[in-house]
């Protein structure tokens, strides 16, 4: 019997692909300037989110990659 992609699994993925998305542009920058201006006063607080940016961006690509993986070969057991 051929399995096919469960279409709802692979929105799913796809959405979190999309999600992940702006937070890959904006991380990094974010970073970029917390370690430009480190004698700021608000230098902590920007580096913080920064660096959550950045590891959301990175567990939202994972979880969409294989959520969309599910959706093609089915669910492992």
């Amino acid at each position: 019997m051929m399995k096919h992609t469960d279409k709802k699994t692979l929105s799913k993925g796809v959405k979190y692909l999309a999600g992940s998305l702006p937070l890959v542009m904006i991380g990094p920058s974010v970073l970029y300037n917390a370690f430009n201006n480190q004698n700021h006063p608000w230098y902590i607080p920007v580096l913080v989110f920064g660096i959550i940016a950045t590891f959301a961006a990175i567990f939202l690509m994972f979880k969409g990659i294989m959520t969309m993986v599910n959706s093609f070969f089915g669910k492992r057991s």
